[in-house]
């Protein structure tokens, strides 16, 4: 989603790191090239380091331990898989259990997860719960190196998970917000829009690469969309945001927007005609900050 654009930013450094099967970019705005990268690098430190506790496929991580657990048996937890659970648990109310980050279980349902604020345990309330991190663990990560990279004292910086999940600290100096663009899901090559964007995430879901999201509420491959995005004040909550539009109908998403007011999303429609284009539905406060193509 990164813009061309970019290239006409005064004092503008990127790194990038392999973390979370993804590539995380950071781009800093810093007269400091070498202070800009040691930032950077911090921040890329803690992702591996939430790699080891986030991820279902590495032996003693927090979640591996989480899927070994049985019903009635409680579990403390690092801070970082435990406020993942805690976001988790938010945006299934919050869609209704759209998102769900047991939709590979025997038993489904964030309400099966029973979480204890005061010393980060958790337990479950049914056998075989299995847990994947893969929609919000990348968007956390993000949120992370935000929180990183400011206490660096970083005030302008851009991180991408992906290109798919974004998050901007500040603004350059010369521009309203940050250039990026938003693709056609089925075409990359045509642009759908160009947005500044400035003080919220946005993420980004799709089918492209096959039908990877599963509609917890059946168990089967979410359909009729080939797209959707979504903004929240932060990069998890977004990142959850756009998977759970994948699955929710346009009349629900439109719902959400409204009750939300923090969120806007766009979703696309695949039409059947062949070589149509897709139908875009918008819905939420956009703003003056994006152009639609």
């Amino acid at each position: 989603m990164a813009d061309d654009n970019f290239c006409g930013i005064a004092n503008l450094r990127r790194f990038e790191h392999n973390a979370m099967a993804t590539v995380y970019e950071v781009f800093v705005v810093h007269k400091d090239a070498v202070y800009a990268g040691q930032a950077a690098w911090a921040a890329f430190e803690e992702v591996d380091r939430l790699e080891n506790n986030l991820s279902r496929f590495i032996e003693n991580s927090d979640i591996s331990r989480i899927n070994s657990l049985a019903p009635g048996h409680s579990l403390q937890i690092g801070l970082p898989a435990f406020e993942c659970l805690q976001i988790s648990v938010e945006m299934s109310k919050q869609t209704k259990g759209a998102f769900d980050i047991t939709f590979g279980s025997l038993h489904r349902g964030c309400d099966l997860l029973k979480l204890n604020e005061d010393d980060h345990t958790i337990e479950l309330s049914a056998e075989r719960i299995q847990i994947d991190l893969g929609a919000i663990g990348k968007g956390y990560a993000v949120d992370i190196i935000a929180r990183i990279l400011s206490e660096w004292g970083i005030s302008a910086a851009l991180i991408s998970a992906g290109q798919s999940t974004i998050l901007p600290i500040g603004k350059p100096e010369e521009l309203p917000g940050w250039p990026v663009t938003m693709s056609d899901p089925s075409d990359y090559s045509r642009i759908l829009a160009k947005i500044h964007i400035a003080g919220q995430a946005l993420s980004a879901s799709s089918q492209r690469k096959g039908p990877h999201i599963i509609n917890p509420r059946t168990g089967n491959p979410a359909k009729g969309k080939t797209g959707a995005w979504a903004t929240a004040g932060t990069a998890a909550r977004a990142d959850a945001l756009s998977t759970a539009f994948m699955v929710m109908t346009a009349a629900q998403v439109r719902a959400f927007c409204k009750k939300h007011e923090e969120t806007s999303a766009v979703i696309v429609l695949p039409v059947k005609k062949k070589d149509s284009a897709n139908r875009i539905l918008r819905y939420g406060n956009w703003g003056q900050s994006i152009s639609w193509l």
